[in-house]
């Protein structure tokens, strides 16, 4: 609908603006967010295609230049002949045609209600929030050092910048912060934040070390100057290719954006820092799926309706490029009255599918992909790899790729 009608998070009118992080999680193998992306390009994802043409340096994760990606997303879209692009706001459904709900997080209010009514129940919905980026040139890299946890990087490069606290800066921090002005957001009290996805505040008021075990924790970093790892450290990361901007990892906030401004100065190598971008709070929309929908991510009451990407109860946005695939590939099948199944249980893909289909509709919540949503070894293959996590992951993921590769296979045609 943009830029028709805008949202509270997005900037642009270009399709696939990332607008929570700059990062895709893990590209190293063999971690569950790698086997996610690394089906995604054997299926031939055009946004995987976008994220290579995007890719900036990260770490061991895919982290892309936001507007680059956004760029080849939109060309990538808008010059397909078959694709007819309507800058609208869509808010009723045609009951008769085949449809794909991939609204996102930010669904507008009149069409909130138009799908609580198509799938008769209530909507839900948590607050979400977006990190502070700052101007680069104002990162005092005299305290600021470069450095990776435990020196690893996909390239064998320093990809973080690192703002590293004593202790007494990091309670003078803390202190400062639980006595911030935040912004009244009008949220009910029983409307949860999305646990992965806390505001700073939040996290430091469930304890004085919360932070320092969370976004701020210093695990696996020396601080240059003291040859000692620090008591606390903010990690930055970089948002785009030119470097000119970084990320503050995991500081999705919701302080009125002078008291952002006054605190988020506090942290050693940012006491001069311009802010490009503050933090803020957003609504995020999905469905109850497990009650709603089928492992093909149809609609259970009207199979002709698709959900996909967020609304359909992932949380992340590789989860939702991967569901927006399979929903796409099974809506051209339905059209063209081809046969189609579910991926896999085995697969990443699949085991996505099966968690927001056949979770505990009482008890659901997002979630991100990880070894948990998949199929466990079985008691021999355990005990093989007990001593070894790393091996154990690298088998279940090779066992995906297999999955996934005799899927692809033609149907044998009989004579």
């Amino acid at each position: 609908m943009r830029p028709a009608r805008s949202t509270q998070a997005h900037q642009t009118d270009k399709f696939a603006e990332l607008v929570c992080s700059n990062s895709l999680k893990s590209d190293r193998s063999p971690s569950a967010s790698w086997l996610l992306k690394e089906e995604l390009r054997r299926l031939d994802s055009l946004a995987m295609k976008a994220a290579e043409a995007a890719r900036v340096p990260g770490g061991q994760a895919l982290t892309v230049d936001r507007g680059i990606f956004a760029d080849e997303m939109t060309r990538a879209l808008s010059a397909n002949p078959l694709i007819e692009i309507r800058r609208e706001e869509v808010t009723a459904f045609d009951p008769a045609a085949i449809q794909i709900i991939a609204t996102g997080p930010l669904t507008s209010d009149a069409l909130a209600l138009e799908i609580a009514h198509l799938t008769g129940s209530d909507r839900l919905y948590f607050y979400d929030s977006i990190s502070p980026i700052v101007d680069a040139e104002t990162v005092n890299t005299a305290i600021a050092f470069r450095a990776s946890r435990y020196g690893k990087s996909l390239d064998g490069t320093d990809d973080y910048l690192n703002c590293p606290f004593d202790k007494q800066e990091y309670d003078r921090f803390v202190d400062e912060l639980l006595a911030a002005q935040f912004v009244e957001a009008h949220i009910p009290e029983d409307v949860p934040y999305f646990e992965a996805c806390l505001p700073i505040e939040e996290i430091a008021r469930r304890g004085r070390d919360t932070l320092r075990f969370g976004p701020m924790k210093p695990m696996g970093l020396t601080d240059p100057r003291t040859g000692r790892r620090p008591y606390a450290c903010v990690q930055l990361r970089q948002e785009n290719l030119r470097a000119d901007s970084w990320n503050l990892v995991g500081f999705q906030n919701h302080l009125r954006f002078g008291e952002q401004k006054r605190i988020l100065r506090l942290i050693p190598g940012l006491e001069n820092a311009e802010f490009l971008r503050y933090g803020q709070i957003h609504r995020n929309t999905y469905i109850n799926a497990p009650a709603l929908l089928t492992p093909t991510l149809q609609l259970r009451t009207r199979p002709q309706i698709f959900f996909a990407g967020q609304i359909s109860g992932v949380e992340g946005y590789v989860e939702s490029i991967s569901t927006g695939l399979i929903a796409g590939r099974h809506a051209a099948a339905l059209a063209k009255n081809q046969p189609f199944r579910p991926f896999p249980r085995a697969t990443a893909l699949g085991s996505l599918c099966h968690y927001i289909s056949g979770a505990d509709p009482a008890r659901y919540q997002p979630a991100n992909i990880a070894f948990d949503l998949l199929p466990s070894l079985d008691e021999s293959e355990k005990r093989r790899f007990r001593h070894d996590k790393k091996a154990r992951h690298a088998e279940i993921c090779r066992r995906a790729l297999v999955a996934l590769d005799d899927f692809m296979m033609p149907e044998p045609t009989h004579v």
